[in-house]
């Protein structure tokens, strides 16, 4: 719909270009984030008591060394080993089962919430009006859904990692400084050039690794155009030019990737410097206190230890910044998306239409999309029950919208709408929607059978009246051909059918729905004669005792319309029957005039009276 109001309207959110930074920590994203975990706080608990055993374990091996050392074995006690070598074991024992719990338990969480957030920003977005995904691509919206919602989930982890590294951090020198703060301070005394090192790394690395993304965005958009619009691309013979852009992004995404991974490598390598000067400083100062009998071997040998664990979680903490800084931009991203407020609902007290007779009115109606110019300036057309109305007019006129209106995909920002005399803005949206179903220019099928399909609208519809519904309009035929009929499952967008049957199917899923207004958006602007004649044909089946509104562009098509009415600019400027309309040679003759000669070209006016809507009269 919104393809037809021309490129000035179609608005592009910000997020086509959203920066890929964010808060190291963003309390309100943390907040709202644990309103999903809340139910799984047992777990977390849990989770969070085998991350503290876990760097429990690890504070104490290298501490059993020390005791090993100096109280069995320079004394030479091998019984006393023996105790040592079985709370080796307990401990690891421990160590693998607080390990693998915590592991397990959050990647459960982790999960759940990944499930519950998007079934809740699915269910938002179903609710959200037409007018949001005006200003939003639909890939924006995707990447909320997809990727920032798995970065987000990612962050549960992240969170018990860190904690367990802190942990760790604080246990290693905690133990250290027990043991002998002297050397303590002189091991730990590389700390300010891991810090240097580090805050220079992430500086470099976090651009190198934006680059990354953006290159494989570039990447992924290529792809999709290219697989989309394979059509297109061969029928122009594109292919070599296609080729040579899609290397291009892909050499892109390669010298990214390169760089990147340059960033990378240069890291482990620099920490396991620093962890090696740290190591030196230990043997050198620790062994000079050993001979001089202020330090124990057992005591050097877990120093050396405690130095190589304490360089570890620091270099884990250095890359979960990056991953901690994308999680909180993600959760920022999908916060702010469901804190998006609908512009179309229901009133406090809406009214509940059950059956309707189909009497339209649109008083001084006006609408503008947010703070563009008018669309629609006091628009005044009265439909009676059961008549065919057609809605005709240059591109751009104002007819779609006209129609979205009657929908209450939009809410009028002039006048009202009302339907057997009850203002839309006060009909619940769920029972007008019972009353309407719509047949667009471009058929959309959705995945599934072709039964499905048809019965998309009214669900509780027997077979029977789903085939009775493709009889009506002239799909039963092609339909009873196919290997499956009415259980043959479709392609992606009934892509395994011709444009004419997907239409065909279209009409039967309107049909089927038995509404009581019907509207025809150029539902034969893209079809053959043939099938246009099968349509017309079901028209009378479908138009009757029905109000209808009809977007046409053959205008041979509307000529027996109960009404034709003329827009142009957002306005109504003619108004009548066919003959009447011609009789005043104005817009509409005009129009009928250059319809005809295009029709004649395309060999589409084979007939006076081909392809006529039928009077409801």
């Amino acid at each position: 719909m919104m393809g037809r109001m021309g490129p000035g309207r179609m608005m592009r959110g910000s997020w086509a270009q959203e920066d890929e930074g964010g808060k190291l920590y963003d309390h309100t994203v943390v907040i709202r984030l644990f309103a999903f975990v809340t139910p799984y706080w047992r777990h977390v608990l849990v989770a969070i008591v085998a991350v503290v055993v876990y760097t429990g374990t690890v504070a104490a091996m290298p501490y059993l060394v020390k005791v090993a050392i100096d109280s069995y074995i320079r004394p030479g006690d091998i019984s006393g080993l023996r105790w040592v070598v079985a709370a080796f074991l307990l401990i690891a024992g421990v160590q693998f089962v607080s390990h693998y719990s915590h592991q397990r338990i959050m990647a459960y969480v982790g999960q759940r919430v990944l499930y519950s957030l998007r079934v809740r920003m699915f269910s938002h977005l179903q609710q959200l009006s037409m007018s949001y995904y005006d200003r939003y691509q639909v890939g924006s919206i995707m990447s909320r859904v997809q990727n920032d919602v798995q970065q987000l989930q990612e962050f549960l982890g992240i969170f018990v990692m860190t904690l367990a590294d802190v942990l760790s951090i604080v246990g290693i020198v905690t133990v250290m400084f027990t043991m002998n703060a002297k050397l303590a301070m002189i091991s730990l005394s590389v700390v300010p050039l891991l810090v240097v090192l580090l805050t220079v790394w992430q500086r470099y690395a976090k651009l190198s690794f934006m680059r990354v993304r953006y290159a494989i965005a570039e990447v992924n958009t290529g792809l999709q155009e290219n697989i989309t619009g394979v059509r297109v691309v061969q029928s122009l013979n594109r292919q070599g030019v296609n080729i040579r852009r899609f290397g291009d992004a892909n050499h892109e995404h390669l010298d990214a990737n390169l760089r990147a991974g340059q960033f990378s490598a240069a890291l482990l390598p620099s920490v396991e410097i620093l962890t090696a000067v740290g190591l030196a400083l230990v043997v050198f100062f620790g062994g000079s206190m050993g001979l001089r009998g202020e330090l124990e071997v057992g005591a050097l040998v877990a120093f050396a230890l405690y130095i190589q664990r304490f360089f570890e979680p620091v270099r884990n903490l250095t890359m979960e910044y990056g991953q901690l800084q994308r999680a909180m931009a993600s959760g920022a991203r999908i916060f702010e998306l469901l804190d998006v407020e609908p512009e179309v609902v229901d009133s406090p007290a809406p009214v509940h239409l059950d059956t309707i007779r189909g009497d339209v009115r649109y008083e001084g109606v006006g609408f503008s999309y947010g703070s563009e110019p008018a669309v629609l300036e006091d628009v005044n057309l009265d439909i009676r029950a059961g008549q065919t109305v057609a809605l005709v007019g240059p591109t751009g006129a104002g007819k779609t919208t006209i129609v979205s209106l009657l929908m209450r995909l939009y809410d009028v920002t002039g006048g009202r709408i009302t339907v057997d005399g009850h203002d839309l803005r006060e009909v619940s949206l769920d029972s007008l929607a019972r009353q309407m179903s719509v047949v667009p220019q471009e058929p959309f099928l959705f995945s599934g059978t072709i039964r499905e399909n048809i019965r998309y609208n009214r669900a509780e519809a027997s077979d029977e009246e789903i085939e009775r519904a493709g009889r009506a309009v002239g799909a039963h035929g092609f339909i009873s051909r196919l290997e499956h009929g009415y259980d043959t499952s479709l392609a992606e967008r009934g892509g395994n059918l011709s444009i004419g049957q997907r239409q065909l199917i279209s009409f039967a899923r309107a049909l089927a729905a038995d509404p009581r207004i019907l509207i025809l958006d150029e539902a034969t602007a893209n079809i053959d004669t043939y099938t246009e004649m099968l349509i017309q044909q079901a028209l009378s089946e479908l138009l009757r005792d029905r109000t209808a509104l009809v977007i046409a562009h053959r205008l041979s098509t509307i000529r027996n319309a109960d009404q034709i009415v003329v827009v142009n600019e957002g306005r109504l400027v003619e108004q009548g029957s066919h003959a009447e309309l011609l009789a005043r040679d104005g817009l509409y003759a005009r129009l009928y005039s250059f319809s005809a000669v295009g029709e004649a070209v395309d060999g589409e006016s084979s007939s006076p009276n081909s392809g006529t809507f039928p009077r409801s009269s």
